[in-house]
């Protein structure tokens, strides 16, 4: 069952068994923050169980575009439209979170981002492909992130 990201009150609910819980719940309830703000769209959330839909798309744009098993379990994954864009995220119990960009016009930008929590390291399939750049948030804490531009079609 989909629930709501509350920004204002920060909960772990779903992503308890992290060793990074807090950092997660952080992250998480930042990227509600910034969907609320730019959109107007209410990031909701389910267990990675209830929508395999959601995992396979992401999971086969990382495989067929870069050749990356994610190793960690995930934990909730979301899936919606906003500003043209078809958006998809699974967040894992290490404390990454993975997000898909996906314009749905041709020619559209098309993404995914890598956002690790604070406190946990970059995983293993991801330190020899990418560099990560970090950024405050006062939800998060220290965030660091990295990405990959989408080339084929999904």
């Amino acid at each position: 069952m989909p629930y709501a990201v509350d920004f204002k009150d920060v909960s772990t609910i779903g992503v308890e068994s992290s060793p990074v819980a807090e950092a997660l719940a952080g992250l998480r309830a930042n990227e509600a923050r910034y969907y609320k703000n730019k959109y107007d769209h209410e990031f909701a959330v389910q267990p990675a169980n209830e929508a395999p839909e959601v995992l396979e798309w992401v999971t086969r744009i990382l495989s067929e575009e870069r050749g990356i098993t994610i190793s960690a379990r995930p934990l909730e994954v979301t899936s919606f439209e906003a500003g043209g864009f078809r958006m998809a995220y699974v967040f894992y119990e290490s404390g990454l979170a993975i997000n898909v960009m996906y314009g749905i016009e041709d020619g559209a930008k098309r993404a995914v981002g890598f956002k690790l929590s604070q406190g946990m390291d970059v995983p293993d399939e991801l330190a020899s492909k990418f560099k990560f750049a970090r950024q405050k948030s006062k939800l998060a804490g220290e965030i660091r992130g990295s990405f990959f531009v989408i080339k084929g079609e999904y």
